[in-house]
């Protein structure tokens, strides 16, 4: 009996851009092929740059990223093209791609292809009660050696999607405002928040990948930011954090690697 289908994956070549939508992907022991795998730095400060910090990074969902040509397990990853939100496009392995995004930024950025030992970025909290801080910016660490936030997988289920517009109908909850990487559908319909209850078991995808579900992934102020039609809004946040706790969907590591498919049958152990 399965529990689900993996109704759409997503990877995002470049941290805090917009990403692409895949029909199928390796998945290794550090999250999707290819995924979170560059990153621009702060030149002035040496953090890496994160739409977590929409004051000083305001425009990073304008800005998207894809790979030139599909990654290939065991080889070197292929460049990717970045379009900017003038449209023109540039690739990580053209001499111009820092002084380009420099400009189209308005601050002096450098490109990282490699993590350092114990990254870091900058994240604004806005003014909601339930958040753990509230109008400030902190430094927060980064798992060391990667441009993840805090894990390499992240999963979500579009009964979570559905009780969140249950409870805030006004706001435009969409799957590309939270960033997952895998998006689960469950056999059972009902609007809930359904992944909660995962944390500590094993996901089983198609044949191959076996994930554990390790936590529940806190929200922060990124998915309240416009990108393309979907405009800015503070309560898309302000409702996972008064009814979910700030959570909208749950964290995981590969625990078997393997290939992970669009309508994958999903399976809890």
């Amino acid at each position: 009996m399965t529990d689900g289908a993996v109704v759409s994956l997503w990877r995002y070549p470049v941290k805090s851009m917009m990403g692409e939508e895949l029909n199928a992907s390796d998945l290794t022991d550090r999250g999707l092929l290819g995924d979170r795998s560059l990153a621009l730095v702060d030149t002035e400060t040496g953090k890496v740059v994160s739409a977590k910090n929409p004051r000083k990074w305001a425009t990073m969902f304008d800005f998207r990223a894809v790979f030139t040509t599909p990654p290939v397990l065991g080889s070197p990853l292929p460049p990717v093209r970045v379009t900017l939100p003038d449209g023109v496009s540039v690739t990580s392995d053209d001499a111009r791609f820092a002084d380009l995004l420099t400009s189209a930024l308005g601050r002096p950025v450098t490109l990282a292809i490699a993590a350092p030992p114990e990254p870091s970025l900058e994240e604004y909290w806005p003014d909601i009660a339930e958040l753990d801080h509230q109008e400030t910016v902190t430094d927060e660490a980064m798992p060391a050696g990667t441009f993840f936030d805090l894990a390499t997988i992240h999963v979500l289920t579009t009964a979570t999607i559905s009780r969140l517009r249950e409870l805030y109908p006004q706001g435009r909850f969409e799957v590309r405002r939270f960033r997952p990487n895998i998006v689960v559908r469950p056999e059972n319909g009902d609007a809930e928040f359904v992944e909660s209850k995962w944390v500590g078991r094993e996901l089983r995808i198609g044949d191959d990948v076996v994930l554990e579900i390790t936590d529940h992934c806190p929200r922060c102020v990124m998915t309240t930011l416009p990108q393309g039609d979907l405009p800015k809004d503070s309560g898309i946040l302000r409702t996972a954090a008064r009814h979910n706790e700030v959570h909208v969907g749950v964290y995981a590591e590969v625990r078997r690697a393997g290939r992970v498919r669009r309508g994958d049958t999903v399976t809890l152990g």
